[in-house]
């Protein structure tokens, strides 16, 4: 019999309590997020919300939201703003971006672009699961800092047949899954959403070599195209 999406969702978590000695079950009758740190990197994910609790809060900014990709490059200096905050950690999943919204709400910027989805692939969390997610992080902004406007980007594509890619990141058709599913929830609760997966494509339908630094990452011609999208369609 094949298993249902609800049965290799619980045996992904099973496995990610056994492997992960900071995955931690939520308490208080299942309103708390899955995990309290990062599955993939709980030391960097600890000292990166160290980092973002120790800031002065400042309100009324731009603030990118995310994993690794997020995390990567100099916003600032892209942008040309000094104000501009990244909220980026390297190896990140949903549920971490869920326990740490404490510090991006108490910030009430003007706009938040949202990014994530592959870490909780490559950790099986399903696509399903990650829609649903991105729809909760989306809605406890939009309520407790109305003033916030709410970007929910797809995820990028990846490209598997570079040297260095990591091969428990080829997931081009889930993320295409998990995209669709993002596209529809987004519409749902009228965020708006952004398909940069899109714009990295080349012609075999894979992260263009141009904007990669191993088929997962961008490198930095990637992040200029990121940021000069984002200015052509008026997101920023």
């Amino acid at each position: 019999m094949k298993p249902t999406i609800l049965t290799r969702f619980f045996i992904a978590f099973i496995i990610l309590i056994v492997l992960s000695p900071v995955t931690t079950v939520a308490q208080d009758k299942g309103e708390k997020p899955l995990y309290s740190t990062s599955p993939n990197m709980p030391r960097h994910y600890a000292n990166r919300v160290a980092k973002f609790e120790s800031e002065p809060i400042v309100k009324g900014k731009i603030l990118f939201l995310g994993n690794s990709i997020t995390e990567g490059t100099n916003w600032r200096e892209l942008l040309g703003d000094d104000s501009v905050i990244n909220r980026g950690i390297g190896g990140d999943v949903s549920f971490g971006i869920l326990d740490r919204l404490d510090d991006v709400i108490a910030r009430k910027p003007q706009k938040v672009f949202l990014l994530i989805g592959i870490n909780d692939l490559a950790q099986h969390i399903p696509d399903e699961v990650i829609a649903e997610n991105c729809k909760k992080i989306v809605e406890r902004i939009q309520k407790e800092s109305p003033e916030t406007n709410v970007y929910m980007q797809s995820v990028l594509p990846v490209n598997p047949n570079l040297p260095r890619f990591p091969k428990n990141y080829d997931l081009q058709e889930q993320v295409i899954a998990t995209n669709k599913y993002l596209k529809k929830v987004a519409k749902k609760i009228k965020c708006p959403y952004i398909d940069i997966f899109s714009v990295f494509l080349n012609e075999e339908k894979l992260l263009n070599p141009k904007y990669t630094r191993e088929g997962l990452h961008l490198n930095a011609e990637g992040y200029k195209v990121w940021v000069e999208f984002l200015k052509d369609k008026n997101y920023l």
